[in-house]
């Protein structure tokens, strides 16, 4: 008989992190592994009739909505090195 161990690393897989090891993209990872997995789930329920697809869509469009909200909060794909310097010139050149 499996461990309850086994049953979550079958029910909630989570891999390993291999992109660049900063705090804010270890956990937007985490965050965007869980969002596949709810979509997962979402999607599944509607193909099997047990929710609305209109529901199906409300929720993933509320899931979409807290990832995004993360990738902001979490400044993700923002180089906010670069932007200082943006800001600088901007100043010099007037």
């Amino acid at each position: 008989m499996a461990s309850n161990q086994d049953k979550d690393n079958f029910f909630y897989p989570h891999y390993p992190y291999r992109g660049e090891v900063k705090p804010e993209n270890v956990l937007f990872n985490a965050n965007l592994q869980e969002f596949a997995q709810k979509i997962n789930y979402i999607c599944n329920l509607e193909t099997a009739g047990k929710i609305k697809p209109e529901e199906a869509y409300h929720k993933i469009k509320d899931l979409w909505k807290k990832l995004r909200m993360s990738k902001e909060e979490l400044k993700i794909g923002e180089n906010l090195f670069n932007q200082g310097f943006d800001d600088d010139n901007e100043d010099d050149e007037t």
